[in-house]
């Protein structure tokens, strides 16, 4: 299983480079090969400052050695201090505030004598549109009805869990499926693992091309960076996988490549009443999108 999931996860990289770049049509990916102290290695690749992704990195990581012995309690299953863990993260950060950044990571993992599956994707939108939002969840349902149609209910509301920003009281963005500590039979979860890698382009890449030629003006743009500042908040706040690179001693560079190139602040901010920002407002809490598809 380590062989298979190592190599799957470094095909759908090179997979999804190959489609951001094509879709971008300007820029190119640096790719970095590292190795950690430890044990193991990976593969970040970063484009930056092209004609739709401002900013967006894939990484691959395959890293294997011995947890912090504190770090090694706070996960929930397995004994010991040895780990293997490998899989793929990404982040892409558009430039046009009328396309959503999407987030997705998806990982193999053991622990002493266990072994476990988890990961996710979420769409964070600056100005929602309620098609892209339901066209998102429908793909990433269509992929887990495939193997038991619990699993979207049940990972969706882990979704909306946890990517609140609980400090704010505010969800990042309109969700997706998250789910993690998944065991059981290796085969059938690998299998639903790999078909949820699979829907990443195709629940995402359609909305980047229906928007990514609206135009737009200042006053968006500083929208977008607002609510960027609040996705740099959950990553640096409570991210699980920012957590666990920097607590094994990844290497800082890939495990905040996630971060936006710009954000930010402002001080007790609120969007004016009746305005297309409020209306985006309305979207950064828990819905079911399909439900309410009508």
């Amino acid at each position: 299983m380590r062989k298979r999931t190592r190599e799957f996860f470094s095909h759908l990289q090179e997979k999804i480079c190959r489609a951001v770049e094509e879709v971008d049509g300007e820029a190119h990916f640096r790719e970095d090969h590292w190795q950690r102290e430890g044990g193991g290695g990976g593969r970040t690749r970063v484009m930056e400052e092209g004609a739709v992704f401002e900013k967006a990195g894939v990484n691959f990581s395959a890293v294997e050695g011995i947890l912090p012995e504190e770090f090694a309690k706070k996960i929930e299953l397995g004994d010991g201090l040895e780990f293997f863990a490998t899989g793929i993260s990404l982040v892409l950060h558009p430039r046009n505030p009328y396309v959503p950044t999407v987030h997705a990571n998806i990982r193999y993992l053991e622990k002493g004598n266990a072994r476990w599956f988890g990961g996710g994707t979420d769409l964070t939108p600056y100005y929602p549109f309620r098609e892209d939002v339901v066209h998102f969840h429908r793909t990433l349902k269509e992929a887990c009805d495939n193997h038991d149609p619990a699993y979207y209910p049940r990972f969706k509301k882990w979704c909306d869990e946890y990517f609140l920003i609980r400090h704010r009281g505010e969800a990042r963005g309109v969700g997706g499926i998250f789910f993690d500590y998944l065991h059981g039979d290796p085969e059938q979860l690998f299998d639903f693992v790999r078909d949820v890698g699979e829907a990443l382009l195709l629940a995402y890449l359609p909305i980047v091309e229906k928007r990514r030629n609206q135009p737009y003006g200042q006053n968006e743009r500083e929208f977008q960076l607002i609510r960027r500042g609040r996705y740099a908040e959950f990553n640096l706040i409570y991210d699980r996988g920012t957590a666990f690179g920097l607590e094994t001693r990844g290497r800082t560079e890939s495990i905040l490549m996630s971060l936006p190139p710009l954000a930010r602040w402002v001080y007790d901010y609120k969007p004016q009443e009746n305005t297309p920002e409020a209306d985006a407002w309305t979207y950064f809490k828990a819905q079911d999108w399909l439900e309410l598809e009508s």
